[in-house]
């Protein structure tokens, strides 16, 4: 195990993925799929041989890499985001192909863009019909997203929280790390432990709590009516918060009312990172409602439903017939979960949903969820988007800003904490906003390049960027698909997807030339 934890971190992930490939040739083997459990088999074993004659080299080579220590640890930052910008470009090339092999009928970069899609946990697909795929591949697509999840969750404790990015930046004291003038304050921090260790660590520290939850998701789904391969599948598709569905969603999963509260109740997690952590060293550990993130969610949570109720109560009061108590509740439940579902960037659709629109007779609003999708979830969870953390220190600051132009000799209170994130906090999130903002039109005008209109645009791209798939078949009155476009708005969608998971931050820090000097 500690040989493992030495070598460098790409390695370790092949060797995951090549793990990870035995089960799926397993199951493939018992449903008798013998043509996928091949395909993913030998994949595995070239794999896994591959990532040892690389571990081999890189273990000869050692000597000569411990001279130069101190460079390395100089660049310790800049490689870990590196290895990061590569896991998700280069090693879903890797996980294509026993895709790839296992459905001759499509093309390789459709492969590639279902990887990408799974392991950014945004769950977009080009294979809408599910039964086109067969169950072997169906349970490869969940558990690439399921261990995107998790990867999602190492990296942004033990990646971007020592580089200040991801959100991080907002409650920090340190400025995010683009610059040589910060570097070497980050320094210090990464000199504790070189990057593949770390993760290691964190890794050990996460993957339980990981895996039990899965598991205990997966139990309660199964008895709550799915069956055993649908509650596994959804249940790490609510893990990773990634809407992968073998059946087309929780609507074909028969699971009914008590299905949709348990992946209710799992989402809440991709709220707050404090709900399965705490910070590091803080000194002021606060309970769980009274988390920033948490009571923004919350307020979500209660207003946006009350809204969307309303306005379906109004549309059926129009209506003969139509104003029964069942479909009262249904339709403030169905509001209730899709602002979870789309907060947590998830895109499970509830049963509901459809309800409260026949209910009132009114479509459902797009531009409710894709504000939602763009609000995101929690720091350094599964959950994409801008984030809560960030949302939250812009309420913070404009509220300050309206108590200083009733009271202008007034002065903020709360602590330096508070002071800090209204201050140094919301300027950071407005920059993050804008650099969200600015890349949402760049990508909307690569689009229209190709011949997409302005509307589709916009949902394709808020779609990616924030790491919800399932936003295209929600956000507009028609819903759009992922296989009616060309080959270049998939790759720039991909690339678009891989923003949203690494978020922009990170990307600016490896553009900037002073993070590559010295």
């Amino acid at each position: 195990m500690n040989r493992f934890s030495r070598m460098p971190f790409f390695v370790q992930l092949m060797l995951i993925c090549a793990g990870a490939m035995m089960l799926p040739a397993a199951y493939g083997a018992a449903v008798s799929q013998h043509l996928a459990s091949r395909s993913f088999f030998y994949a595995g074993i070239l794999l896994a041989t591959f990532s040892v004659l690389i571990s081999i080299a890189r273990f000869r080579s050692e000597a000569t890499e411990n001279r130069d220590t101190g460079k390395e640890r100089d660049r310790e930052g800049r490689n870990q985001l590196l290895v990061l910008l590569a896991a998700y470009t280069v090693l879903p090339v890797l996980l294509a192909v026993p895709f790839s092999e296992s459905l001759p009928d499509t093309t390789f970069f459709n492969a590639y863009f279902e990887m990408v899609s799974a392991l950014t946990t945004t769950g977009a697909t080009v294979f809408e019909d599910p039964s086109r795929l067969p169950r072997t591949l169906h349970l490869w697509t969940a558990l690439v997203a399921w261990l995107g999840g998790l990867f999602a969750w190492v990296t942004a404790i033990a990646v971007l929280a020592p580089l200040n990015l991801g959100g991080f930046e907002v409650i920090s004291a340190r400025a995010p790390i683009v610059g040589n003038a910060v570097a070497s304050r980050t320094s210090q921090i990464v000199q504790v432990a070189a990057g593949p260790e770390r993760l290691s660590r964190y890794t050990q520290r996460l993957f339980p709590v990981y895996f039990g939850l899965t598991l205990v998701l997966w139990f309660a789904l199964a008895m709550s009516g799915s069956t055993p391969f649908v509650a596994l599948c959804h249940a790490m598709s609510t893990m990773s918060t990634s809407g992968i569905s073998p059946v087309g969603g929780l609507t074909g999963a028969q699971s009914g009312f008590g299905g949709e509260l348990l992946v209710f109740a799992f989402l809440s997690l991709a709220l707050s990172r404090k709900t399965f952590t705490v910070d590091q060293g803080g000194s002021d550990v606060k309970p769980l409602h009274r988390d920033s993130e948490v009571k923004i969610a919350l307020a979500l949570l209660v207003i946006l439903p009350i809204i969307l109720f309303a306005r379906h109560w109004g549309g059926a009061m129009e209506i003969a017939d139509q104003n029964d108590f069942s479909a009262a509740v249904n339709s403030l439940w169905g509001g209730v979960f899709m602002v979870m579902s789309f907060l947590t960037t998830t895109g499970f659709e509830s049963s509901s949903w459809d309800t409260a629109r026949l209910w009132s007779g009114l479509q459902a609003p797009g531009v409710l969820l894709l504000g939602l999708a763009v609000f995101g979830g929690g720091v350094a969870t599964t959950a994409g988007g801008v984030k809560l953390l960030r949302l939250y220190a812009l309420v913070r600051h404009g509220e300050r800003e309206i108590e200083k132009l009733i009271s202008p000799s007034s002065v903020g209170g709360a602590g330096a904490r508070a002071r800090r994130i209204r201050r140094q906090g919301a300027y950071v999130a407005w920059v993050y906003f804008m650099l969200f903002a600015m890349t949402i039109a760049v990508v909307m005008m690569a689009l229209s390049l190709f011949g997409i209109h302005f509307e589709e645009a916009a949902v394709f791209t808020v779609s990616a960027l924030t790491t919800t798939g399932p936003l295209v078949y929600f956000a507009a009155e028609v819903p759009f698909s992922y296989a009616d476009l060309g080959t270049a708005p998939k790759a720039i969608l991909a690339a678009t997807m891989v923003l949203g998971r690494l978020e922009m931050l990170a990307i600016v820090a490896l553009l900037n030339p002073e993070f590559w000097r010295r």
